[in-house]
């Protein structure tokens, strides 16, 4: 069984590998370093469609599937909430599920999401019962893509908020996401009281920080065990282009994904 130590001898060094309490439950974020494919989508770009070399993508993969042990499910993410419950991977990519989180209590594959600016979000069971990740923009924050996938990990471990912890992924930060006043409303905010995760920036703008917005999601919903992305600059995606994909920073964005994933062994 590998441990958080084993997983940071096999990757490059700016790779995040959360731990959680259970020994059943790893995890893994991956950077830019590590992979095969050229400029704009250098070095470690998982994902296809993008305007990588299929081949590169491949080789990526291949690399990740070898770090984590097991297949790993890829989903079509729309900023929505729908939760896909893995008990097999799909076979081909016309199969993939259409969702922006995934959860499981199997140990046959590996959850993953993608990113490239929006918030990935781990969570797993204390004891280590059933795991699940989410993709955490904006739309799919505000529109409830963590409760969600809570329930779903609570459902699957027969345990309450109380027992699941959460690790929170490097995102655009607090400093760099302006925002108009469509995304405070969606949040059930107003440019009068805009609320803890909102700053005034210029007229009409404001800077939104995803991390502790979700954060107040999560707590409101009775998670107590938070750990990760605390809004400092070492997690902004957007001011790290060397160490992150950001879509925001690339140009017309071009760029590829980063992936967190979590599995059981």
């Amino acid at each position: 069984m590998p441990t958080p130590e084993s997983l940071r001898a096999r990757v490059p060094a700016d790779w995040w590998v959360p731990e959680f309490s259970h020994p059943r439950v790893r995890a893994l974020m991956t950077g830019r370093a590590g992979g095969v494919s050229a400029a704009p989508f250098d070095r470690f770009n998982l994902r296809t469609g993008l305007g990588d070399a299929p081949a590169a993508v491949q080789e990526n993969r291949a690399r990740l599937h070898a770090i984590v042990g097991r297949p790993t499910q890829l989903l079509v993410q729309v900023h929505g909430v729908a939760v896909h419950v893995l008990d097999r991977v799909a076979a081909t990519d016309e199969d993939l599920p259409v969702a922006d989180a995934v959860v499981t209590e199997a140990s046959c594959a590996a959850c993953e999401i993608q990113v490239a600016d929006c918030l990935p979000v781990l969570f797993a069971h204390v004891g280590g019962r059933a795991v699940g990740a989410a993709h955490a923009g904006w739309r799919g924050l505000a529109g409830g893509v963590l409760e969600a996938t809570l329930a779903h990990v609570c459902r699957l471990a027969d345990a309450p908020p109380g027992d699941i912890e959460c690790w929170l992924g490097p995102c655009i930060g607090p400093a760099r996401f302006e925002v108009g006043a469509d995304v405070l409303r969606a949040f059930g905010a107003t440019p009068e009281a805009p609320g803890s995760g909102f700053q005034a920036d210029l007229p009409g703008k404001w800077l939104a920080d995803l991390p502790a917005l979700a954060r107040q999601r999560l707590h409101a919903t009775g998670v107590a065990h938070l750990h990760g992305n605390d809004g400092t600059q070492v997690w902004c995606t957007l001011s790290q282009p060397q160490r992150y994909f950001s879509y925001r920073h690339a140009h017309a964005g071009r760029t590829g994904r980063m992936a967190a994933l979590i599995w059981l062994d």
